[in-house]
């Protein structure tokens, strides 16, 4: 992938995610590729797409939207591989903790469905490579760049099958837990669609850390986590925290967002992945 910057690669690792819900209602999110079970001696790994579990909760019907690959696996950007699924929820497998939003669904199936028609696919998968160590968290910064891809609104490049990206900062120290929470803020508007976009620590080209040293020419990707809720204030004037919802919905009241998201640390990936073994 040499002719392709970093992040013009980020924008590969999503997938968006369309469903329609068993209340007669539609919706999209954001998934992201991840690589479990990860073999370097022999070169295999389970491939699938990690998400929010309120994206698929009660979703009969759903569809991802591949970008398709040439005879080189470069990819082919307006041509795209739609995979179609009924009892869509049922594909996914969830955290076993009720309180952490996160889930997967293994993709080799209809990856191999694909090769068998000729289809390639082209798509860049996260590893565990990007999730922080203890020490790589305890050499960040309270305040650090951010990038959140995703779909926000449902807004997409359709012709081009990408995603929007977005910057912020981190709202909280990545390296405490917010309120006791495997969690941390991150300043950025996150509008319906956002939920399970993952989130980075993202600098191209270069940075600076905390000590003040400075790294020309390096760039940064630190996978802090993936998005899943953010505190909106009613009309009212209430403070409520609420998850990203996947779409617009008729509510009783109006929720204001405070441009601010809480973001699931990535940790928990490694907790999610035990499910596949």
């Amino acid at each position: 992938m040499n002719n392709l910057s970093t992040s013009e690669q980020l924008t590969y690792s999503t997938v968006r995610i369309e469903c329609e819900y068993n209340d007669g209602t539609t919706g999209t999110g954001t998934g992201f590729f991840f690589q479990f079970l990860q073999d370097t001696a022999n070169d295999t790994y389970v491939p699938v797409v990690i998400t929010n579990k309120h994206v698929v909760n009660g979703a009969t019907k759903g569809k991802l939207i591949i970008t398709k690959a040439n005879a080189n696996n470069e990819p082919l950007d307006t041509q795209h591989f739609q995979v179609a699924f009924d009892n869509f929820e049922s594909f996914w497998r969830k955290h076993p903790d009720s309180e952490v939003d996160l889930c997967a669904m293994p993709i080799a199936p209809f990856i191999n469905e694909a090769n068998k028609r000729g289809e390639r696919l082209f798509y860049i998968s996260l590893d565990k490579s990007l999730i922080p160590t203890n020490e790589q968290l305890a050499d960040l910064s309270a305040l650090e760049e951010i990038l959140m891809i995703g779909y926000p609104n449902g807004i997409w490049d359709h012709v081009n099958n990408k995603p929007i990206l977005r910057k912020g900062v981190t709202a909280t120290h990545p390296n405490f837990d917010y309120c006791g929470k495997k969690e941390i803020m991150i300043d950025a508007a996150c509008f319906p669609g956002s939920s399970g976009s993952p989130v980075f620590i993202f600098n191209e080209g270069g940075y600076r850390d905390k000590r003040g040293n400075t790294y020309m020419g390096t760039s940064r990707v630190i996978l802090l986590g993936a998005l899943y809720a953010g505190p909106q204030h009613t009309a009212q004037g209430d403070i409520q925290i609420v998850n990203v919802p996947t779409g617009q919905r008729p509510i009783a009241i109006s929720r204001i967002p405070n441009n601010l998201g809480l973001v699931i640390k990535a940790e928990r990936i490694n907790e999610l992945e035990q499910l596949f073994k």
